[in-house]
């Protein structure tokens, strides 16, 4: 007789009983611990999100710009909680002080080398399936920046240098160099 044995199942209580300075992300109730970021990928952090809020507050928006650390608990029940690297919010009444209840409208994750698998195919499906309209993905090591507008069903491929429109954002491109 075979005995299986249940995997463990963890919770947003979990995450929030980590010890103080240590991050992690929870996915359809599995632990994933975050690494220190690269001084790069905060340099591409930094000038993106400067970018989108300048462009937010030029147009008056009321979408919201928040980076990482950002709790995001993404589905309504206690197994998943993200922490995007930026999250774009235009739905004021999904934010409080403990972050966001629901799906941003627009995320950007950033590749690290420990996050790869997670960034392109277990987030890109998880985002999908929680309503986020747009996804990109910034990869550093590859020069390229792919863009996933799921409102579209569509999917492009960008170079570092390109200009990349945002399709949440009629009008507005970004370049990331």
């Amino acid at each position: 007789m075979n005995v299986v044995r249940k995997e463990d199942i963890y919770t947003i209580e979990d995450i929030h009983a980590l010890p103080d300075g240590e991050r992690a992300e929870l996915i359809d109730g599995q632990i994933y611990y975050l690494a220190a970021p690269t001084r790069t990928h905060q340099r591409i952090l930094l000038s993106l999100s400067r970018k989108i809020a300048d462009y937010i507050d030029s147009q008056n928006g009321n979408c919201e710009v928040d980076i990482a650390p950002f709790a995001v608990y993404l589905n309504e029940d206690d197994y998943n909680y993200v922490e995007p690297d930026i999250s774009v919010i235009c739905d004021q009444s999904k934010l409080d002080e403990k972050g966001c209840h629901g799906a941003p409208d627009w995320i950007i994750e950033i590749v690290s080398p420990g996050s790869r698998s997670m960034d392109y195919y277990k987030k890109l499906f998880k985002y999908r399936t929680a309503g986020v309209r747009e996804y990109w993905v910034v990869d550093s090591e590859k020069n390229r920046i792919i863009v996933y507008n799921f409102e579209h069903d569509d999917m492009q491929e960008y170079s570092f240098g390109d200009d990349i429109p945002v399709g949440i954002y009629e009008g507005f491109s970004i370049r990331v160099s």
